[in-house]
């Protein structure tokens, strides 16, 4: 059985002068800050939209007019600690130039990890002057190049944050005996063969994920700081956003859609993946049949959270 998801909205007011990102990027070292903070505020809606830890789980910033839920550290909650420390990895990660994609996925069956309910990826890109964070949208890209000044790049992030905070919205309810998990996807070209982040072990690099019904892939925008690049999808099952508009989403009107998948190539980062009724594929093709798979991060420990 679902529970009812937990009704949060968007509060508009006025600001006040702590905000959530850095109120400029002039150098790779706040590129590397804004990358971070996007990241973990996206998270942050996520969860908190999703219902899955309680309110005192989260405070508060700003961007714009717009008032974020940013998630913290609860001794009441040992959840809200869990993700913050798979945060914590995916921050080392970004740091060392090493991370390629962080993937959070939700599931049920603990024998059966592989059936998922909902999948969040965020993929990130360096360039050599820094890093970006990139979000997907065929409907209406947002996405600024090298030298955007700080203006267009706080205009670009807080129009994702909203689109993303109108999908949450409008997600149908999670089951309550969910389980989460976060794999961590590398660059093997950079990324040492025994790396693995604080809290994070040796991952299996799936070839499959599977829905009970059609999957459908939102694709939310772009935020580029000339530095850093961070991309995000959301698949879900397509009766979970049935009320939401048209154009911000994808949906096949067969059994099988084309979808970027999580294993890409790594320096084209192209692959031929489709998406079947109960069968989420991720498959790579390549003219290079001998390259590696990319190397892969799993959290110590997955959790649920008591939604009940």
């Amino acid at each position: 059985m679902a529970t009812a998801q937990l009704s949060h909205s968007i509060r508009i007011h006025k600001a006040p002068k702590e905000t959530v990102f850095p109120s400029q990027i002039t150098n790779e070292h706040e590129s590397l800050i804004m990358v971070k903070q996007l990241f973990a505020t996206s998270i942050s809606c996520i969860t908190y939209l999703r219902g899955l830890f309680p309110e005192s789980s989260y405070g508060e910033r700003h961007l714009d007019d717009l008032s974020l839920k940013i998630l913290q550290e609860d001794k009441k909650c040992p959840g809200s600690v869990h993700i913050i420390k798979w945060i914590q990895g995916c921050f080392d990660a970004l740091e060392k130039r090493y991370l390629h994609m962080a993937v959070l996925t939700l599931y049920t069956n603990p024998k059966e990890p592989e059936k998922v309910t909902e999948i969040y990826q965020f993929k990130f890109k360096y360039t050599k002057e820094g890093a970006t964070m990139d979000f997907d949208s065929h409907s209406y890209s947002t996405a600024f190049e090298s030298g955007t000044n700080s203006e267009d790049i706080k205009k670009a992030s807080a129009l994702l944050m909203r689109k993303l905070y109108i999908l949450m919205q409008n997600l149908g309810p999670l089951p309550n005996d969910v389980i989460l998990t976060m794999k961590l996807h590398y660059y093997n070209a950079v990324t040492p063969h025994d790396y693995h982040p604080p809290g994070f072990k040796e991952g299996v690099n799936s070839h499959f994920l599977l829905f009970d019904g059609k999957p459908v892939n939102v694709q939310v925008g772009l935020v580029s700081t000339g530095f850093h690049s961070m991309k995000v999808k959301v698949t879900t099952e397509a009766t979970r956003v049935s009320d939401l508009e048209n154009n911000l989403f994808q949906e096949s009107s067969t059994t099988e859609i084309a979808h970027q998948g999580l294993d890409c190539d790594e320096e084209e980062e192209e692959c031929n993946n489709h998406i079947q009724r109960m069968n989420f594929v991720y498959s790579q093709q390549s003219s290079e049949s001998s390259r590696k798979k990319r190397k892969v991060s799993e959290p110590m420990k997955v959790f649920s959270p008591d939604r009940k």
